[in-house]
């Protein structure tokens, strides 16, 4: 929305003011519409990273780092993780409400047709070495899923952009599943549609033919919630990337395989996983004061992994439910059947109480609580990614048809300041030094 406010823009090199409109959104900062900027003066904006710009408009998800908010749709994620399952969540998240009991009942039954992968992938997994990290085959198996499905590649189509959502949605965990199951010589497992997503992602990743995987609920309450907080995050590089490829009209499989390409990077989606490592360099309980010295040390640069977050300058929300899951999981499995998780749940002892990790409010964030169950269930490390992208994509698919349904939308084309070599005469080889 827009007030009949503005900001104005002083060019001390001309001497010429423009006004600038200010934007209004339903919460949130202020923002400064720059659109027209460069046809009325010629100049750009710049911002790397573009941490201080709004790329577009959305309903789906708010946060506030400041005070440690995050809504879905206008619903406290602490809430919703109470009181709702992942299915219900990514019904409000794709189609803006919470689902009444019929609603959702078809919802969950439409998702759970479309688990199974059509046949011929299983051979596509072929093609790749065992040793293939899960996120590359994952990235390579998505993507190929355009050359599968033909029927759900119309963008301008609504039915054909829901039957490939519900697609994607159903088809990850069993993806996943089968990329960790290639990676260790086990036999695929395929989806049975009694099961919770929750519950038919853990079967499939740990069950063998010779003996039945029995369930746990506590592990399966645990797997339900961390694909919850996993869900969406507003604009983030993975978000904005599935957003960035969308813009040029790709279909939603090659959008999603460039959105899981982009959370692979170390500083997105592998934050878990650098949780673990980090526990594995301190070895010992008896270590962890040596290592916070290192990491206290500014001459130092040892980096505290899974403490802190880039929006979140208070408490991540996220991690709040997450803590307490991770202690059902431990409680459910016991604390010592691992040193590891005994290291892991002194640092955070240490954490919550050290005037250090306080006074810059580096409290236990999502990713140290999500590694440390991913620990416990027997996931390893490599996979961790993995299930975030797989909690992920209904964000991804929820912020991909918001795109595509906006009028305002255009195709991505950020600017740049061109630092390079000016106008020059080319010379032909035998002129060269």
């Amino acid at each position: 929305m827009k007030a009949n406010l503005t900001a104005t823009l002083t060019d001390n090199e001309t001497g010429k003011t423009y006004q600038l409109p200010i934007m209004h959104g339903a919460t949130g900062p202020r923002l400064v519409d720059v659109r027209k900027l460069y046809g009325e003066s010629g100049m750009f904006t710049y911002d790397p990273g573009f941490t201080s710009t709004g790329s577009c408009q959305s309903k789906i998800t708010y946060i506030d780092g400041e005070q440690g908010i995050l809504l879905h749709r206008g619903y406290d994620i602490a809430d919703l993780a109470e009181q709702s399952d992942f299915m219900e969540v990514a019904y409000l998240l794709m189609k803006g409400e919470l689902p009444n009991k019929a609603q959702k009942a078809k919802f969950v039954n439409d998702i759970t047709m479309h688990t199974m992968v059509h046949e011929q992938i299983s051979t596509f997994y072929r093609g790749f070495r065992r040793d293939a990290h899960p996120m590359a085959v994952c990235c390579g198996v998505v993507g190929a899923l355009s050359a599968f499905y033909h029927d759900s590649l119309d963008i301008n189509d609504p039915h054909q952009r829901m039957v490939a959502s519900y697609r994607l949605v159903a088809k990850m965990p069993t993806i996943a599943a089968m990329a960790y199951k290639y990676s260790i010589g086990q036999p695929f497992v395929y989806p049975r549609n009694d099961l919770s997503y929750a519950a038919n992602f853990l079967r499939m990743m740990f069950s063998v033919p010779a003996a039945e995987y029995e369930i746990n609920p506590v592990f399966e309450r645990a797997m339900d919630r961390i694909l919850m907080l996993h869900a969406d995050h507003e604009q983030n590089a993975s978000t904005s990337t599935v957003r960035l490829a969308g813009s040029s009209g790709a279909n939603p499989f090659a959008c999603i395989a460039a959105g899981i390409a982009s959370l692979w990077g170390p500083s997105h989606g592998g934050a878990n996983e650098a949780v673990l490592n980090m526990l594995v360099e301190i070895g010992d309980k008896k270590n962890i004061s040596t290592f916070l010295s290192r990491v206290k040390d500014k001459n130092d640069h040892t980096r505290l992994m899974g403490f802190g977050h880039r929006v979140y300058k208070n408490f991540d929300p996220r991690a709040k439910v997450m803590r307490r899951t991770c202690h059902e999981v431990l409680t459910a499995l016991g604390v010592h059947s691992d040193p590891l998780l005994e290291l892991a749940m002194e640092m955070e002892e240490i954490a919550l109480k050290d005037e250090y990790f306080i006074s810059k409010k580096l409290y236990p964030n999502v990713d140290f609580y999500s590694g440390i169950i991913f620990r416990a269930l027997g996931i390893p490390t490599s996979m961790f990614t993995v299930l975030f992208a797989v909690a992920r994509t209904v964000g991804w698919i929820s912020q991909w048809n918001e795109m595509i349904e906006d009028p305002d939308q255009k195709i991505g084309r950020p600017r740049q300041m061109y630092t390079g070599a000016t106008a020059r005469d080319f010379k032909p080889m035998h002129l060269r030094a």
